[in-house]
């Protein structure tokens, strides 16, 4: 299974891996997956450690440490186009390109995010 990780869980899998599901655990240690992240998520991640909603010594080496292992997703024109069109409940950016990143790479998207699972045919993943 090719996973997008969603920002908070790429964050916990890090930082706080208790509050992952066993089932999202489990597909996450599947050397099988293919786990992919978006920049939009290193940013974001960046903003909540500027903000000091995470506390860690060195946001810019930290965020370097937490990517490598995984698959950069690009934000591309189409991904944006995409993502505007989504019928979501609301206007945040980063859910709209984390949800068409899903849909145009047709990766699934793991989330804990309720209003990202079931959007049709973008295929989720619940942190359970």
């Amino acid at each position: 299974m090719k996973l997008l990780l969603d920002t908070h869980i790429w964050i916990w899998s890090k930082l706080e891996p208790r509050r992952l599901g066993s089932r999202a655990r489990a597909e996450l240690s599947d050397s099988k997956n293919e786990l992919w992240l978006s920049p939009v998520s290193v940013w974001e991640a960046i903003v909540l450690m500027q903000k000091g909603r995470i506390k860690v010594q060195d946001p810019f080496a930290w965020v370097e440490r937490a990517a490598e292992q995984l698959h950069e997703a690009p934000l591309t024109q189409e991904i944006v186009r995409v993502g505007m069109a989504l019928p979501l409940p609301h206007p945040d950016p980063a859910d709209r390109f984390l949800a068409a990143t899903a849909k145009v790479l047709k990766l699934t998207l793991l989330t804990a995010d309720q209003t990202l699972l079931g959007l049709g045919d973008i295929a989720t993943l619940a942190n359970r």
